[in-house]
C-alpha cells in the first residue's frame, strides 16, 4: 500500500523551460566575459554548488574576480536576476499541479520532496508556494548528499517514517533518479507533462518507467 509520494521539483513540479532562462551563458553575457571561461569554473564547480560546499553569491566573485571584473555592482545585479528567474518560475505551474497536492493531502497520502539544488534554488523553494504541501523535504544543497545517491531517498523515507515500498517516486527521470528509486525497493514513475521538443529539457522519456502525462494522473494510481 502506498502512504506516499515523493517528488523531484524541477520538470516535475516546477519547469524552468517556462519563462526566460538564466543559465551559464546568459550570465557570462552579463558579467562581460567570454562563455568558454565563464563556465569553466562555473560547470567545474557544479557538484560542490549541489551539495552545499559552496553558493551561488562564492561562486560568481570567484569568476569575476579571476576574470578581472569584479565589482559589487556586477555582483548583484547577476545575484538577482538569477533569483528571479527561479522564483518567476513558480509562477508557470501547469495547472493540475496544485489540485493534485491537494487531492493527496484530502487521501492522506504524505508527500514528500527529493531536489538537486543550488543555494539560490534551495532558498527560493523554501519560500514558494509549493513547500507547505510537504511532510518531509530533502534538498541536495542542505543534505550534502545528491541524486542518485540512495542515501538521500533513505533520508527522506526516514522523515516520513515510511519504507520503499510504500513510497511512490515521480520524477522527469534526470540525475539516474529513477533508477535508483527503483533499486532501493520505490515504485517510480516518469513525469512528463512538462516534456517539449527543443527546449534543451535535459531527460527524455524511458520506455522502461510508466509515463504519467498529467499530475492529476498520479491519483489514478490509487484507484487501481
Amino acid at each position: 500500500m502506498i502512504k506516499a509520494v515523493i517528488f523531484d521539483m524541477y520538470e516535475t513540479l516546477i519547469t524552468l523551460y517556462d519563462s526566460p532562462l538564466y543559465f551559464g551563458t546568459q550570465m557570462a553575457m552579463d558579467a562581460g566575459i567570454e562563455e568558454e571561461k565563464f563556465q569553466e569554473i562555473w560547470r567545474s564547480s557544479e557538484e560542490n554548488r549541489t551539495i552545499g560546499k559552496v553558493t551561488l553569491e562564492e561562486i560568481l566573485e570567484k569568476i569575476l574576480k579571476e576574470n578581472d571584473c569584479f565589482s559589487e555592482e556586477k555582483l548583484n545585479f547577476i545575484l538577482k536576476k538569477r533569483i528571479h528567474c527561479k522564483e518567476e518560475s513558480f509562477e508557470h505551474l501547469h495547472m493540475e499541479i496544485i489540485p493534485m497536492l491537494r487531492a493527496l493531502k484530502e487521501k492522506g497520502i504524505l508527500i514528500g520532496l527529493i531536489s538537486n539544488c543550488f543555494s539560490e534554488e534551495a532558498m527560493v523553494i523554501k519560500k514558494s508556494s509549493l513547500y507547505p504541501f510537504f511532510d518531509a523535504v530533502c534538498l541536495s544543497f542542505d543534505e550534502g548528499i545528491q541524486k542518485p545517491n540512495p542515501a538521500i531517498f533513505k533520508r527522506c523515507m526516514e522523515k516520513l517514517n515510511v519504507k520503499a515500498e510504500e513510497c511512490l517516486y515521480v520524477g522527469d527521470g534526470g540525475s539516474n533518479e529513477l533508477e535508483a528509486a527503483e533499486a532501493i525497493g520505490m515504485k517510480a514513475v516518469q513525469a512528463v507533462w512538462y516534456f517539449k521538443e527543443g527546449t534543451g529539457q535535459p531527460a527524455k522519456r524511458k520506455a522502461d518507467f510508466t509515463q504519467i502525462e498529467t499530475p492529476l494522473d498520479i491519483i489514478n494510481i490509487f484507484h487501481k
